[in-house]
């Protein structure tokens, strides 16, 4: 039986210092620095910002012996001060400062892709060479192991999408699973070991890797019964709404199924500004704790551990092979005016409205608002059933929504397109029978449940186990009056109806304080995402750390001035080599930070130039994608 109901994953406490991570305890927030580590003071006082608004944990980079150094003076000056919270090393590419420093830190996070001897990665091993590197791998883990031990430091087994080994990648490929078989295999060492104060990790800039690789590792651990804690997070997730909306699908799918210990929001911006999202997201968390049961259902109407789309009719330009449509609420307004429809992108040319911004929605709901259709030629609207029947019958661009009970009753529709407002306690055998003899219907289903996203997919379920093929379009009501809150809480409804292909479009209403734009913006920002519809330009940008080679923030804002316009791009934007040329796999370009004043540009993985100075990179790779033919003038939009 498929189980939709909110029950958290139960793993083993782990101690970091005086935080407990994992068991019962509090979803632990944590962020990282992005300062020079040789800049102490400046650290201390980032460290101290991090923690007065809310994180128990702050992450600090250790590139090198001369950070290691400085952050025992970091650490020292935290713990003279008063802040007694968690302090967590950031290793990478050099194993061994893992272990210089771990007797000073509360926990340290290893990168498996790290743990391996570059020389000897081979692409095709034998079983007997695949054991050895097993082997050589536990023998560079051990001491870690026994310094840990000794002073009670916990570690963090971080894997990233992006920094897979060559031996992993020739096995498994570049997907989820290999991402799950290389932290498997520390874990095993680690249990082997008798070391079970871990934390784990698999993070990806791809929201769908990210979700399958944690289903998958869950249910690996599960199976092996090294019941580990979890940390979630997206990395290179951006700024500002985008930043929020890609961090709040991808770690809010995984928190709404229970699963996750402590969590971390990488944003392109001071990294005190995380704090709040992840206090929000968490908020959304403990709303589900005592939410009203879901009936089970037969079957999981999707697979968990990779992408698929839901089988449904496609009805004109919603499901089959269309992209899911978003869908405007305007039924608040007292009437529809031009400007309403201007604001979202619309242009009206020689008396009818044409779609010239990328983000304009498909359909508008007007409720019980009375217009005259031929005022707004070009626009699809969707008008109550009641309001349809008295004055829009007939006319080819205004579509009925029907409620329940009025569906079963009536016998006049749309000749090509009708909406039906369902819920699950409404699916009675009657409205499902109704419902099969009407081919192009299309369900805008709302939820009765603080689970929303559990009730959404049970309701998924039943309609697939009765045979109802039909395109579903997930809506919610919200009360929020902030932006940042409706950007937070419709992405952790919303984001795995979308990651699991199950809906068909997206409806959001939202209180008048945000506007119509905002809320349009929001629901295409989940679409995008989600990886399911894009319609702007993706930028893969990390949130910095003590290895940045340039000012992230600034370098972004001007990248973006420049490249917005090109809606189907990625554009990776890297502080430095650790995680850029990896986690940017995804990206179509990338801008990486190669040394100071100095940047390496990639046309996907591969390096295109090396060590240019910053003052020309943005021109340069503004010649590369011209050069690719992927420039299209901003005058042409």
């Amino acid at each position: 039986m498929a189980d939709y109901n909110y029950r958290r994953i139960k793993t083993q406490i782990v101690k970091v210092g005086k935080t407990t991570i994992g068991g019962n305890s509090s979803i632990c927030i944590q962020s990282m620095t992005n300062t020079a580590n040789s800049e102490i003071d400046l650290t201390v006082e980032q460290c101290k910002r991090i923690f007065d608004n809310g994180a128990e944990l702050v992450r600090i980079t250790v590139p090198s012996t001369q950070e290691a150094n400085a952050i025992i003076k970091i650490i020292d000056k935290l713990r003279k001060d008063g802040y007694k919270k968690a302090i967590s090393a950031d290793v990478h590419f050099k194993p061994e400062l893992a272990e210089q420093i771990a007797e000073y830190v509360d926990k340290v996070r290893i990168n498996p892709g790290n743990y391996y001897d570059k020389k000897s990665d081979k692409i095709n091993l034998s079983e007997s060479e695949y054991k050895q590197e097993l082997k050589n791998i536990r023998e560079r883990l051990i001491p870690l192991i026994k310094k840990c031990k000794k002073h009670n430091t916990a570690i963090r087994i971080g894997t990233n999408h992006g920094s897979l080994s060559g031996r992993i990648l020739s096995k498994y490929g570049d997907t989820p699973q290999g991402m799950v078989e290389s932290t498997m295999e520390f874990l095993r060492i680690l249990a082997d070991e008798d070391f079970y104060d871990v934390v784990v990790s698999l993070k990806s800039s791809n929201t769908r890797v990210m979700v399958y690789a944690n289903r998958l590792l869950v249910k690996q651990i599960k199976s092996e019964d090294l019941y580990f804690p979890i940390h979630l997070g997206v990395t290179e997730a951006g700024e500002g709404e985008d930043g929020r909306i890609k961090s709040s699908v991808g770690i809010g799918t995984l928190l709404n199924e229970g699963i996750g210990d402590t969590i971390r929001v990488s944003l392109t911006e001071d990294p005190e500004n995380e704090i709040p999202v992840c206090k929000k997201l968490i908020r959304c968390v403990d709303n589900l704790e005592n939410h009203k049961e879901i009936s089970l259902t037969e079957h999981l109407p999707y697979n968990p551990f990779s992408y698929s789309r839901r089988k449904s009719y496609e009805v004109l330009n919603i499901a089959g092979k269309n992209v899911p449509v978003v869908i405007a609420d305007f039924s608040s307004l007292e009437e529809l005016k031009n400007k309403d429809l201007i604001s979202l992108g619309y242009s009206f040319i020689n008396g009818e409205y044409n779609k010239t911004g990328d983000q304009c929605p498909d359909y508008i709901y007007i409720g019980s608002i009375i217009i005259d259709s031929k005022d707004f030629k070009g626009i699809s609207f969707i008008s109550d059933f009641d309001i349809w029947l008295k004055h829009y019958q007939g006319q080819i661009n205004i579509y009925p929504i029907y409620s329940s009970s009025a569906f079963i009753t009536e016998s006049e529709y749309h000749s090509k397109l009708s909406f039906l407002n369902i819920t699950l306690s409404a699916l009675s055998d009657k409205l499902i029978n109704k419902i099969k003899d009407k081919r192009n219907l299309v369900l805008i289903s709302d939820s009765e449940n603080e689970n929303m996203t559990g009730e959404q997919k049970a309701l998924i379920s039943k309609l697939n186990e009765n045979n109802c093929f039909h395109p579903v379009i997930p809506h919610k009501q919200y009360s929020v009056r902030d932006i940042e809150d409706l950007q937070i809480q419709s992405s952790f409804d919303f984001g795995s109806l979308f990651i699991d292909g199950l809906a068909d479009g997206i409806m959001i209403s939202a209180k008048r304080e945000i506007s119509n734009k905002q809320v349009a913006s929001v629901a295409f920002g989940i679409l995008q995402a989600a990886r399911i519809r894009i319609t702007k330009t993706e930028y893969i940008s990390c949130p910095g750390c003590g290895r940045t080679l340039f000012d992230l923030q600034e370098v972004t804002a001007k990248i973006q001035a420049e490249t917005s316009h090109l809606k189907t791009l990625k554009i990776g934007i890297m502080g430095c080599i650790v995680n850029g040329p990896g986690e940017m796999a995804d990206a179509d370009y990338g801008y990486v930070g190669s040394g100071r004043g100095k940047i390496s540009l990639y046309k996907k993985q591969s390096l295109v130039k090396r060590n240019i100075p910053t003052k020309d990179a943005l021109s340069e790779l503004i010649k590369i994608i011209k050069e690719n033919g992927d420039w299209i003038n901003k005058e042409e939009f």
